[in-house]
């Protein structure tokens, strides 16, 4: 497919999206997937290898997202926020208490479980730990659902309940896989004791939606989270009109195009996302560009890009308004919170751009702090079937560097503080 096909492609959804404005695969049943398993046994090498990073690597030792190898120290400080999460504990204690106690046994972990970075944004190639939604019925999956709306801002919540409702109309419109892409397809984890007073947390985690959420006394850590959607708007079924990701979009437009054409040697690292422009290693269909996902906890990453010290004060408001997008994901308290930390260290902050910044033009964001990594790609199709990536196919990323994923950093502070180094074990 041409560049000008991907654009005619992608201006026909922008404009009037219909089910015909989406293209569809040929043939059915392409991917061996059964009942929300991969089998990556049965897949080719590259994409064997690619979907199964999260599943190689979780039970290594945790270092972070580091520039050197090596965590830079003082970046994560126990702060009291003075909100408590008196909602999200009572949510997951009803929860908690309408399980079985087989089912509690692996809907609950410890907190140190390995299983906090045992995930997937496509679909496991493992049996996951965890209470699948899907099994559950409407009453019981109200409860799970009720732990993360209490945790996250109305903002975050909706952004989680469209990406499942996509992943629904995904499996409508493309007819296929219909006992993996729908609403409710997730694994729900509580971890720790959430009425002990110890820190706890919970992940979510399926197709497209993999979400971190810990909270340590009075603060919150929502990391790593990935949300994406293929494609980014329901066209049709019940769930026509959901819509996801928008913002995230258009705040990176608006961002890059406040960006001058003497500012862009040090930013646009390629002018399309087509393989030709593109290093080998981001060209592909499973990770297009981004470097942050499952299994990549340990990833070195050198900061690359334009330094946001050198951008107009102008050009930095836009790029606050981009982060805080991602960051209001969080209560409001806790968005605040680290958005402070990020502005503290804003002028350290690297940004990149791929792609186009035009109205159809698929392209790729990196923000770079000391504390927060964000990355936004678009992608070619997996289920749906264009072949290069189109802006109606959407992944989001959210790391903390520097140590910080799933508040490993707060966590080892707290463990110092409150028991010796020691990490507490949940007792039932």
């Amino acid at each position: 497919m041409s560049e000008h096909q991907v654009e005619e492609l992608a201006d026909s959804v922008r404009t009037d999206p219909t089910p015909a404005s989406f293209p569809l695969r040929t043939q059915k049943g392409e991917l061996p997937i059964v009942d929300s398993i991969l089998y990556a046994d049965l897949l080719p090498a590259v994409p064997a290898f690619e979907l199964s990073a999260g599943e190689r690597h979780y039970r290594e030792p945790f270092v972070g997202i580091t520039e050197s190898g090596t965590p830079r120290q003082g970046l994560y400080t126990p702060t009291d926020t003075g909100l408590r999460p008196t909602l999200a504990v009572a949510a997951a204690m009803t929860y908690l208490n309408a399980l079985q106690p087989h089912e509690r046994l692996i809907g609950q972990l410890p907190m140190d479980s390995p299983e906090w970075r045992l995930w997937t944004n496509a679909v496991p190639t493992w049996t996951p730990k965890g209470m699948r939604l899907e099994r559950f019925n409407d009453e019981r999956r109200a409860l799970a659902l009720r732990v993360i709306e209490a945790s996250l801002s109305p903002e975050g919540y909706s952004s989680v309940r469209a990406a499942m409702k996509l992943n629904a109309a995904l499996g409508e419109l493309v007819d296929d896989y219909r006992d993996t892409l729908t609403e409710f397809n997730y694994w729900f984890t509580v971890f720790g004791e959430p009425d002990s007073g110890a820190p706890w947390g919970w992940q979510l985690m399926g197709h497209h939606l993999d979400l971190h959420c810990v909270f340590v006394d009075s603060q919150v850590v929502f990391a790593p989270v990935f949300i994406g959607a293929e494609p980014t708007v329901a066209v049709a079924g019940p769930h026509k009109g959901v819509r996801a990701l928008d913002d995230e979009t258009q705040r990176g437009l608006e961002f890059r195009r406040a960006l001058t054409a003497d500012q862009e040697q040090e930013f646009l690292l390629s002018a399309t996302l087509l393989p030709e422009d593109l290093p080998a290693e981001l060209a592909g269909p499973w990770n297009g560009r981004h470097v942050g996902g499952a299994g990549c906890d340990n990833l070195v990453l050198p900061p690359e890009g334009i330094k946001v010290s050198r951008l107009t004060k102008d050009q930095k408001d836009l790029l606050v308004d981009l982060l805080r997008v991602y960051l209001d994901r969080m209560p409001q308290v806790h968005a605040a919170a680290k958005l402070d930390q990020v502005v503290g260290h804003l002028d350290e902050t690297h940004f990149v751009w791929r792609g186009g910044h035009d109205d159809v033009a698929p392209f790729y964001y990196r923000v770079h702090s000391p504390v927060l990594l964000v990355e936004y790609d678009n992608h070619p199709g997996v289920f749906l079937g264009n072949e290069e990536a189109a802006r109606f196919h959407v992944h989001t990323i959210v790391r903390e560097p520097n140590g910080n994923d799933y508040a490993m950093n707060l966590l080892a502070q707290h463990y110092e503080h409150h028991h010796g180094g020691r990490m507490a074990h949940h007792e039932r």
